[in-house]
């Protein structure tokens, strides 16, 4: 590359080619789009012609001298011009204050922006046609220097602008601006973000683009200068946090204080280097820098001025694809949570129309399920009424006892469907409550056993019961009342899918602080498919059988739910064909705020006084009660004034009040009663649909509506069989 600094020239000229010159100076400054300000002065023989845009993008000073004429041959010639042409900032700046000329300086050491390149070409182009001489060889060196500058800057800004691809851009940069700055080495230092500080240093990185003028020259791609003698160099640092391109003519004179440094350079060829930094968004992203390996070099302020230019456009083409990078991971991740949307919309429609088609099912099948029972009820009702009614004819006694016999079958079959119902919609609803206290798990076992025995004969199906504890240690804290509805639901459901002269057992045994309850069954066997949907609410998974099945889809739904109210868990293994198995653990939950010890005689201890208070204001409800203390030999009071019960139970002293929630002053009744010296021993019993908290901390016990005459008994026997 040559030597000759190509924003400072100067040549002799001819008079022609000097009027030339001023006028394209003239016609520059008369182009209104751009807004040229020109100063000049052609009245003595040193004259000039400065010209600067508006825009601050083009400063040019043409100064011309006359030159003593040469005479030939006794010949006057024409007068020869020395010509000096320039657009160094510092060189104008300096002319302007020594003319004193009204006009704004050019900022001192502010390197101007980019020359017209059309005023270049009409200089090439005046200079051409001109040539009297080879004095101005040099400027036209100059000019075809600054026109390849101008057309290699030109390309890289193409580059830039019609592509995206910053690995792209970045590579064939460093390539085309080594090649046109003829350097030995060009790379690219990109500085790592998380380790780049704030307080003057460069912190750390490594090379990320590389271009070689031959394979001669020592590769640093990927190379991570950690060592701190490279970082910190003297003002270097704070020059490229604030833009400034710094040049290093000769490493050996530059860094003769900083051998660490030196010696660093010496062991990578880099004998001379120019850097530009690259700043987006205001922050130092990465260096360009250029190295000569083989001696030193003079770099040029046009060499500057063009490696400043690409370190610009090179921020401006990292920062438009980081903003593309960006928007193109937003528009990923947006269609991505299109896509999320559009499934999880979609998985939402499916459900709703799989929930709406098995409520659908769930009502046909409770329609079913209830009308039947109904029918029995209503039919053989009306005809004992009709033949009660008549005086002619009497119904044998054995039929009547038949038909009532199928009256309470069914009217049992009705309560135990309104109970499942009633009992799922509360523990869905987390209305329901556990009532701990300890009972005999052998016990439990045997009273849901006894309860299916007769649906198991006419099945035609085996139903065994096996013990796996100690009779003396098979007492167990937990709600026996809800573990008796896990192990009804689950043996009923084996029943039901079991064929004729098949076989179902329950196992119960107990394990480390926990119940294990294991049923058994030979029967028909559920899907691998099946299974997750098993627990599900309004499923049945034999739908294609028709009403082979009856049910309403809820008992394994409302068994999981009474599982997990126990803080239990339930497991189910099944081959199709071969039969289920399903574990329910269940953990031994002792409640010390009731632990009450025991008898060893489960039979209730009655003492002299059997009496019962029943607070009650619905009459059907107080007479069933009534019938079924009395039929039982408790002696049994009601009361239907709440507002002097407390009063009337203090003066009888009963061993048990039974409250209806119903009641307005429930809440107080049962408080008083608890907190009153004279009552605090009586127990008390709740009738409610639903039961809170904070009542059952003032009860003994809670029966839940309708009421099951068994039900009752047994609890009111199990609340007088111990004592406080």
């Amino acid at each position: 590359m040559s030597n000759v600094d190509s924003s400072q020239i100067s040549c002799i000229l001819s008079t022609a080619t000097v009027e030339e010159l001023y006028l394209l100076w003239q016609k520059t400054s008369a182009d209104d789009k751009r807004g040229y300000l020109l100063i000049e002065d052609q009245t003595i023989a040193d004259s000039f012609a400065l010209l600067i845009s508006q825009k601050g993008d083009l400063s040019v000073l043409l100064q011309t001298t006359i030159e003593p004429p040469y005479p030939s041959n006794g010949h006057q010639l024409d007068p020869l011009y020395q010509v000096f042409i320039t657009w160094n900032a510092d060189e104008i700046n300096n002319f302007i204050e020594s003319k004193n000329l009204p006009t704004r300086a050019i900022q001192k050491g502010k390197l101007t922006k980019t020359i017209e390149q059309k005023l270049f070409l009409n200089l090439l182009t005046i200079l051409n046609t001109n040539r009297q001489t080879d004095v101005c060889r040099p400027i036209q060196n100059a000019l075809d220097q600054r026109v390849t500058q101008e057309k290699v800057l030109y390309q890289v800004i193409s580059h830039i602008r019609q592509s995206l691809d910053l690995t792209e851009i970045l590579d064939t940069t460093v390539q085309e601006v080594r090649d046109f700055l003829q350097v030995d080495r060009l790379l690219i230092f990109q500085f790592d973000p998380e380790h780049l500080p704030n307080d003057g240093s460069l912190g750390w990185g490594r090379v990320t683009y590389e271009s070689k003028s031959s394979e001669s020259i020592t590769p640093l791609l990927g190379l991570k200068p950690l060592d701190s003698c490279f970082s910190y160099v003297p003002e270097h640092q704070k020059k490229f946090h604030q833009g400034t391109i710094v040049t290093v003519d000769d490493v050996n004179k530059e860094y003769v204080f900083f051998p660490c440094l030196l010696e660093f350079l010496h062991s990578h060829s880099i004998y001379a280097k120019m850097v530009a930094p690259i700043v987006v968004r205001g922050k130092l992203w990465g260096l360009l820098i250029a190295h000569q390996c083989s001696q030193a070099r003079v770099w040029q302020s046009s060499e500057k001025i063009f490696l400043g230019h690409i370190g610009e456009h090179l921020s401006v083409a990292i920062d438009q694809a980081q903003l593309y990078a960006e928007v193109q991971a937003q528009k990923k991740n947006f269609e991505q949570r299109v896509i999320e949307r559009t499934r999880e919309l979609k998985e939402s429609l499916l459900a709703s129309q799989s929930a709406y088609r098995s409520k659908n099912a769930f009502l046909d099948s409770v329609t079913h399920e209830l009308r039947t029972p109904l029918t029995c009820v209503i039919g053989l009702s009306a005809t004992l009424l009709h033949w009660s009614s008549s005086s002619s004819v009497v119904l044998p006694v054995e039929k009547q006892h038949q038909y009532l016999e199928t009256i309470q079958k069914s009217g049992k079959q009705l309560l135990e469907l309104i109970n499942e119902i009633l009992e799922f919609s509360q523990l869905e609803a987390g209305n329901s409550l556990l009532n701990i206290r300890q009972f005999s798990l052998i016990r439990s076992g045997n009273l849901v056993i006894k309860s299916l025995e007769q649906e198991a004969k006419n099945a035609q199906i085996n139903l065994e019961f096996e013990i796996k504890s100690d009779l003396e240690q098979d007492l167990f804290w937990g709600d026996a009342e809800r573990i008796e509805q896990i192990i009804y639901h689950l043996l009923s459901n084996a029943i039901k899918f079991t064929p004729v002269q098949g076989r179902v057992s329950l196992k119960i045994w107990k394990g480390q602080n926990e119940a294990v309850f294991q049923i058994e069954d030979t029967g028909i066997g559920i899907a691998k498919e099946n299974l997750p949907r098993l627990f599900e609410k309004f499923e049945q998974l034999e739908k294609y059988r028709g009403r082979v099945y009856p049910g309403t889809g809820l008992g394994l739904a409302l068994t999981k739910q009474l599982v997990e109210l126990n803080h239990g868990r339930i497991e189910v293994k099944s081959t199709i064909g071969e039969g289920s198995t399903f574990t329910v653990w269940i953990p031994n939950n002792i409640d010390k705020q009731r632990k009450i010890l025991a008898k060893k005689n489960t039979e209730p201890i009655l003492g002299f006084n059997k009496t019962i208070i029943l607070i009650e204001q619905d009459e059907e409800t107080a007479t069933l009660i009534c019938e079924l203390l009395t039929a039982a030999q408790y002696q049994i009071v009601w009361l239907i004034d709440s507002s002097t019960a407390l009063k009337k139970v203090e003066l009888l002293q009963p061993k048990l009040v039974i409250v209806d929630k119903e009641l307005s002053a429930h809440y107080h009744i049962s408080r008083d009663l608890r907190y009153l010296k004279t009552t605090q021993n009586i127990k008390i019993l709740l009738l409610s649909n639903q039961i809170s908290y904070n009542e059952q901390n003032e009860i003994d016990d809670y029966l839940l509506k309708p009421i099951q005459p068994n039900l009752l008994l047994q609890r009111i026997t199990s609340l007088l069989s111990y004592e406080s």
